[in-house]
């Protein structure tokens, strides 16, 4: 069927040369859809041909030029446009000599925006997008609507572009990496919470905090902008939205948005004045996912669904089968009477902390990968109450032995602290350590860079090895 909403003139990027850094998913997809539009391309990576074979090899017949093992300035004399994965830093020498040409610097995700003839609810935050960014996903889903979910998690949505129209809901989750390029904002914006994250890449706070900006700050008077209103940070930065505003808040009922009131999830209802129509969504008890951070993602996603007109009754029936993402808190076997853990996702200290406030059984926690130059104290502290042994794995190994051996001389229950080289060390000192009523939780705390692609490969090879290890304890 054709959609007679969708522009028939061509895209403005017809006809120009755009140069795409980075051979990931987001590249990838950026130097598939461009040539569909018009646009001439060329595919740059660092990384050396013998590396990137297979990719090289899916693009055979493409009408894309490839250039690898570097990205020499040559490539901007003739560039209209330069196209960064979201990997890519800013820092990089193309990239600033592009800025300095007057070359516009653009990303998969605002020339999605741009183009996307659907409402988009994005979604940012330093912790908790994934999964309430799902869970919006799956409330869509069950108000019967056509939702696509992706952006910097699931599909690349350019991929899906030319199937969408007016009447699908698109749920979007946002990095700092994608918004601090970003001039153009979704209909529902989301901040969750602004905490410490990715300062490695952003290198303040102030810098971090004005990239998630990004995602309310060119919205329209008639768009919503929704906050975390129990996050300091949060809460602060939704007086600078230039539309309507909604909350989400554990603590107090907010005028606009979603709260708890008695156990019982509540949110406003529809465009009521604010603090006269309201509607319960079902019971606390009724989340089925672990951890008090995960009933804030609960309430964030109600606030967003709310905004973007979604029913109550829908947002109840998809807390009612939401059971979580994968590589956050997933459960991968019980084995002996240890449960094995998998929250691969969790890549910076505070999402390892509200980790540990979802067991109360003994945990042994496996840490580590590459630093992010974020802040570990608080996480020492708690592992050392909370953990009866530390592992610690990767790049960054040991100074995270270091840092949990300090914190145990002050007390508590970890009564062992071990290095492992990599993770299939780490899970058979593991496998040694643990006994009957422990959890195993591999939660890093740093990113996977330093030996694996992303956060996704870490969790699946995680999980190989413990269902090699119950195998192995099956025979």
């Amino acid at each position: 069927m054709t959609d007679t909403n969708r522009s028939t003139s061509p895209d403005p990027l017809a006809g120009q040369h755009l140069v795409v850094l980075g051979m990931a998913r987001q590249g990838k997809a950026l130097a598939r859809w461009l040539p569909t539009i018009g646009a001439r391309v060329t595919l740059s990576d660092s990384r050396p041909p013998d590396v990137l074979a297979g990719d090289v090899a899916a693009f055979a017949g493409q009408p894309v030029e490839i250039v690898l093992g570097g990205h020499p300035l040559t490539l901007l004399d003739d560039c209209d446009v330069l196209a960064i994965s979201g990997g890519v830093p800013l820092s990089l020498p193309i990239v600033q000599e592009a800025l300095r040409r007057g070359i516009r610097v653009t990303n998969d995700a605002q020339l999605f925006l741009e183009r996307c003839p659907a409402p988009v609810l994005g979604i940012t935050g330093s912790a908790g997008k994934t999964t309430t960014t799902a869970l919006v996903g799956e409330m869509a889903r069950a108000a019967g609507q056509r939702t696509y979910v992706g952006g910097n998690i699931g599909e690349v949505l350019l991929d899906v572009l030319p199937q969408i129209t007016p009447d699908d809901v698109i749920v979007m989750e946002l990095s700092s990496f994608q918004l601090e390029l970003m001039t153009a904002s979704p209909t529902v914006a989301a901040v969750l919470n602004v905490t410490p994250n990715h300062l490695d890449r952003h290198g303040t706070m102030d810098a971090y905090s004005a990239a998630k900006a990004n995602i309310y700050r060119y919205q329209r008077l008639q768009d919503v902008a929704v906050f975390g209103r129990d996050d300091p940070n949060a809460r602060q930065m939704s007086q600078e939205a230039p539309g309507r505003m909604a909350y989400f808040s554990a603590r107090e009922p907010v005028l606009s948005g979603a709260y708890l009131e008695d156990g019982q999830i509540v949110v406003t209802v529809g465009d009521s004045a604010p603090g006269l129509a309201y509607e319960v969504v079902c019971p606390r008890d009724t989340i089925r996912l672990r951890g008090a951070h995960n009933v804030l993602n609960t309430l964030a996603a109600c606030a967003v669904a709310g905004a973007g007109y979604i029913p109550a009754a829908a947002m109840r029936a998809a807390i009612e089968t939401f059971t979580g993402v994968e590589h956050r808190l997933e459960t991968v076997a019980e084995i002996g009477g240890v449960r094995w853990v998998n929250d691969s996702i969790a890549t910076a200290p505070e999402r390892v902390i509200a980790a540990l406030h979802s067991y109360a059984e003994p945990v042994v926690l496996l840490a580590g990968g590459r630093d992010k130059k974020l802040p570990w104290g608080d996480l020492a502290a708690l592992a050392a109450e909370r953990c009866r042994a530390v592992i610690a794995f990767g790049e960054f190994g040991p100074q995270v032995a270091g840092l949990m051996r300090q914190a145990a001389q002050s007390g508590g229950r970890l009564e062992t602290v071990e290095q492992a080289a990599g993770l299939d060390e780490a899970v058979a000192q593991a496998q040694r350590i643990a006994q009957p009523g422990d959890v195993v939780l591999l939660s890093p705390g740093g990113t996977s860079y330093d030996a694996y692609v992303d956060f996704a490969a870490r969790g699946q090879h995680f999980r190989a090895l413990v269902r090699a290890l119950a195998g192995s304890e099956n025979e």
